[in-house]
């Protein structure tokens, strides 16, 4: 089984990244392999809201002069998806928010559904909870599957490297990846013996009509 895991710190290798290099060691503990793919020091575009990757059902975003549709497919590869983030002004940082619209929008066919699904924020001070919740709308728009920890999946520090004195931090990142290892294990298993529930085709009402 595998995980690919996205940074979307703008540092290669800054809080965001060994926070999910915690939650990383347990899985590759119980034989997981993980990719880290580093998506915030790209140059990404937002959403253009032009619906031709609904149109087009082809799996990828019309913009194809990034690495949006590479990670798209990394995604849909995986057995299990993390999702890592800074927090900015109280809230995903730019360049993962841009590759996190797109993405999941074009995934929206059913390409992640059941796939086990991660957040992770590291942060300075404040503003971790709400980037926390702000990334698990992503997961469970995509009728993901979501592994728990003993406390919101939030760890701190300034400089570089600094979440390593976070004890109680460095204790939620190792849970995380036991748990996460568990479901993605359960839910193999379980496909073997259980029939997954039918997709259904989404329905939209509009409020204003």
């Amino acid at each position: 089984m595998k995980v690919v895991a996205f940074n979307g710190s703008p540092k290669k290798e800054g809080n965001t990244y060994n926070a999910i290099r915690m939650v990383a060691e347990e899985l590759e503990n119980e034989g997981i392999e993980v990719e880290i793919v580093h998506v915030g020091n790209k140059i990404i575009r937002g959403c253009l809201a032009c619906n031709a990757c609904a149109k087009n059902k082809n799996g990828k975003c019309i913009i194809d002069n990034d690495e949006v549709n590479e990670f798209i497919q990394k995604m849909k590869e995986a057995d299990g998806i993390i999702l890592g983030s800074p927090v900015h002004y109280s809230g995903i940082a730019g360049t993962m928010k841009s590759f996190l619209d797109r993405a999941f929008y074009v995934a929206n066919d059913g390409a992640l559904r059941h796939k086990v699904g991660a957040s992770v924020v590291a942060v300075r001070r404040s503003g971790g909870v709400a980037t926390f919740n702000q990334l698990n709308n992503y997961i469970n728009y995509a009728e993901m599957l979501m592994p728990s920890t003993n406390y919101w999946n939030v760890i701190h520090g300034a400089m570089p490297g600094e979440v390593s004195k976070d004890e109680e931090g460095k204790q939620i990142m190792r849970v995380l990846g036991k748990n996460m290892a568990w479901l993605m294990k359960t839910v193999e298993n379980g496909k073997k013996t259980i029939k997954e529930p039918e997709r259904e085709n989404k329905i939209l009402t509009n409020f204003v009509r």
